[in-house]
């Protein structure tokens, strides 16, 4: 089958097309062909060597931590063959092989069946990044939203920041805020229906007291760090919830710690890790069936074929995409 894989931590150039057997099953899994992969930070930072050398497989390794395909062999899977599948959860990428390949192994309690009404470009593009899914265990798992509140998630063209806004929007947030580093951006944002704060005209905090009236916001998803976590402290309401996320803008970030006291501020990390199968099983099932019921519809930004995967990459960590990047297999 054809492939990408890497088999030394590196720079882009790395990574390789490759013909390699077709991965065997193992005592109950399940075998799934891809036909679409999400591109993800997640898969730069493996691939640069950055994540400590006992959670990623000996290498050669093949990325993609996310995808959607159909059911060759079903295994211990519910589902007959030919079900149309997305991978949920599972360290595919990088603890195991992962979705940059026609077919790969998996678990079945790692797979979830994707309704009739969503395409596989639309399966794919929820996934890549896991901006929605995070955004949604985030909501409802760590921060205790009740509907009305007002949600910020900083960064209009990423997974956390387009994810956070429809989710929030679907759990049916006050406000539900996103922020553009440029007033292009921020003009692409506002055409495709998000509330952006332009950084270039206006500060973060001012934003939000603009549009909150002066109350902040009651969860910030912060997808950014850097100087932006500082930042969205400081636009918290009282009792309000940041929760970190990633860190696409550096990981230091200074803030004022009166914000923290004065504000009763409460402050979470995220990882996928605090999270049982089940819970991300049933949250990928609950956003596929908002993707069919056209209440969320994820942006994609750009495909590209398989053998381009190393120009997929840099185009997500350098090409300031607005939306998912996804492979083609």
């Amino acid at each position: 089958m054809r492939a990408m894989q890497f088999d030394r931590f590196g720079d882009y150039d790395v990574l390789k097309p490759v013909d390699v057997p077709t991965p065997e099953p193992g005592p109950g899994q399940a075998l799934v062909r891809i036909t679409y992969a999400g591109v993800n930070p997640l898969d730069d930072t493996v691939r640069r060597g950055k994540l400590p050398a006992a959670a990623v497989k000996a290498l050669p390794l093949r990325p993609g931590c996310f995808g959607v395909g159909v059911l060759e062999e079903p295994g211990g899977a519910a589902w007959p063959a030919g079900t149309r599948v997305v991978l949920s959860g599972g360290r595919y990428g990088v603890g195991a092989d992962g979705s940059w390949a026609e077919y790969v192994a998996v678990a079945p309690e790692h797979l979830v069946p994707v309704p009739d009404q969503v395409d596989d470009v639309a399966a794919a593009a929820l996934t890549a990044g896991a901006g929605h899914l995070t955004a949604y265990l985030a909501l409802t798992e760590l921060a205790n939203f009740r509907p009305g509140q007002t949600v910020l998630a900083p960064g209009v063209g990423g997974a956390v920041g387009q994810g956070g806004v429809d989710v929030a929007r679907v759990l049916g947030a006050g406000k539900a805020i996103t922020t553009a580093t440029s007033s292009a951006k921020a003009a692409r944002g506002r055409e495709a229906g998000f509330e952006v704060i332009d950084l270039s005209t206006e500060s973060l905090r001012d934003g939000v007291q603009r549009i909150t009236e002066g109350q902040g916001v009651d969860v910030v998803l912060d997808g950014v760090a850097g100087p932006v976590t500082g930042e969205a402290l400081s636009a918290l309401a009282v009792d309000g919830t940041l929760i970190s996320i990633g860190y696409a803008a550096g990981t230091r970030a200074t803030i004022d710690v009166t914000d923290l006291i004065w504000k009763n501020a409460h402050v979470h990390g995220f990882r996928f890790a605090l999270f049982s199968p089940a819970q991300v099983n049933t949250a990928n099932s609950r956003l596929l069936d908002l993707v069919a019921a056209k209440e969320i519809a994820p942006v994609v930004d750009e495909i590209f074929p398989l053998a381009q995967a190393a120009q997929a990459q840099r185009h997500l960590m350098e090409g300031n995409p607005f939306g998912r990047v996804l492979i083609s297999i």
